[in-house]
């Protein structure tokens, strides 16, 4: 492994240099086990503790097959998805993996006792399999985390709808947490090179499933002018969504639970922030009731904002505590976008205020392709900046993911895989300095 970190770190290493690396028979990955999948059974789902769970343990290197890659992973970061994985819930992640073995004797490979996780990377390919031309050893990337088999006529309009998608390192084995990762070579992109490596591995889920939520025709499809309400605006996923609504000239009226979360926002370039703990919202009045007046009370305030107007989009993944809020609040015939629902699955809402007043709710889960293609260039561009906030070394992947459950946390946590430090991998220096202080802004804001 340190031969691999060497040529990482060395300016004169080519692709023929990486080509004839030895690979290693095991590698370092962060694992949950199938024999303690029952650890937190009876335990409330805030109580679980991810630190628990995780384990940083040797597993054997895969051989790439047909279109994959093998990535040397020099940084990842936290997911939601890995927050789920380490608290087994909904349900442990080793039923998906079952089920995607008996797929075909090479995804069997993954159907193994331990799971090793994670949905985002940047790094260098070191191997490609069969079939794959685009991408050579040597080649710096990042990866979205959509896998998709594409044997069905389902996912060829929209690749997102194919039978057999799936999201790598969290659905899959050899997620990104980990020295190396194996991936499709149709999840890679090239990397940012104004970032440093845990940088550039820190926008790839959020960015793209924000980008996809609201951008996107199959999202919301945000124009010039749009009112939209976010949820979470300064975590993981709201903080992208924050900086597309700005750059695609729309309004964002930010919604934050802390004074410093609605300053990241302002920092951001959000006027309309709402903070709902200083302000006192409790949309449910117990477990079975909601408050309808609390609604209304949110409403008004958005008006507040906006000069009277009610929001087109609602950016919407808490889920079941924000849902009826959300549905309540959007203008008539505007659009409630949801993904992922943090605060819980079951959704309830007033459905005399979706169909009376003709709004719609748009399911959206990750992105396609196309999509991860286009908001990782917005971040080539230095239009959309990364929001990472910390960054723990591969053996504290546990308190890095306990933090993201404990929503103690703004924009995302970096972890590093093979990077022996923070701010390496930067080539473009001179765009850099021109954003610096936008790349910086959720790291300056955790000091």
């Amino acid at each position: 492994m340190k031969e691999i970190v060497s040529a990482i770190l060395s300016d004169d290493a080519e692709g023929v240099d990486f080509a004839a690396l030895r690979l290693p028979d095991h590698y370092r990955g962060s694992v949950v086990r199938k024999d303690e999948t029952g650890m937190f059974e009876g335990m409330a789902t805030a109580d679980k503790d991810p630190r628990k769970s995780l384990h940083l343990q040797d597993v054997p290197t895969p051989v790439p097959g047909p279109g994959e890659a093998l990535v040397a992973v020099m940084a990842s970061a936290i997911n939601y998805n890995t927050v789920w994985s380490s608290i087994f819930e909904p349900l442990p992640t080793f039923g998906f993996l079952e089920r995607y073995g008996r797929l075909s004797e090479l995804t069997r490979r993954h159907d193994l006792p331990y799971h090793v996780l994670g949905s985002d990377l940047a790094g260098v390919v070191l191997r490609t399999g069969p079939g794959v031309n685009r991408w050579k050893a040597g080649d710096r990337v990042v990866a979205h985390c959509l896998s998709v088999e594409l044997e069905s006529a389902d996912g060829h309009g929209d690749t997102m709808l194919d039978p057999e998608q799936r999201i790598w390192g969290f659905e899959t084995n050899f997620g990104g947490l980990a020295e190396l990762a194996l991936v499709k070579s149709n999840q890679l992109m090239p990397k940012p090179e104004h970032l440093s490596w845990e940088e550039a591995a820190s926008p790839g889920l959020v960015n793209s499933t924000a980008y996809r939520q609201l951008v996107s025709r199959n999202g919301a499809g945000m124009k010039q002018g749009d009112n939209v309400l976010i949820w979470g605006a300064s975590g993981g996923l709201g903080s992208y969504a924050t900086q597309l609504a700005l750059a695609g000239g729309a309004n964002p009226v930010c919604v934050v639970s802390s004074p410093e979360k609605a300053e990241i926002c302002r920092r951001m370039g959000a006027e309309a922030v709402i903070d709902r703990s200083a302000e006192g919202y409790a949309f449910w009045k117990d477990e079975q009731t909601q408050d309808p007046r609390e609604w209304k009370r949110f409403g008004s305030r958005i008006r507040e904002l906006t000069g009277g107007e009610d929001v087109d989009i609602v950016f919407e993944h808490p889920g079941r505590e924000t849902f009826g809020a959300s549905v309540y609040v959007t203008r008539k015939g505007g659009t409630i976008v949801t993904c992922a629902s943090t605060s819980g699955y079951r959704h309830e809402y007033d459905n005399r205020y979706l169909w009376m007043s003709l709004k719609r709710i748009v399911g959206s889960h990750f992105a396609n392709y196309r999509e991860a293609w286009e908001a990782n260039r917005l971040v080539m561009k230095g239009r959309i900046h990364p929001t990472l906030s910390k960054v723990y070394p591969l053996a504290e992947t546990g308190q890095a993911a306990y933090e993201v459950h404990r929503n103690l946390h703004q924009g995302k946590v970096g972890v590093l895989g093979l990077a022996p430090a923070e701010g390496l991998g930067v080539r473009d220096h001179e765009m850099r300095a021109r954003h610096l202080d936008a790349i910086n802004r959720f790291r300056s804001a955790g000091r």
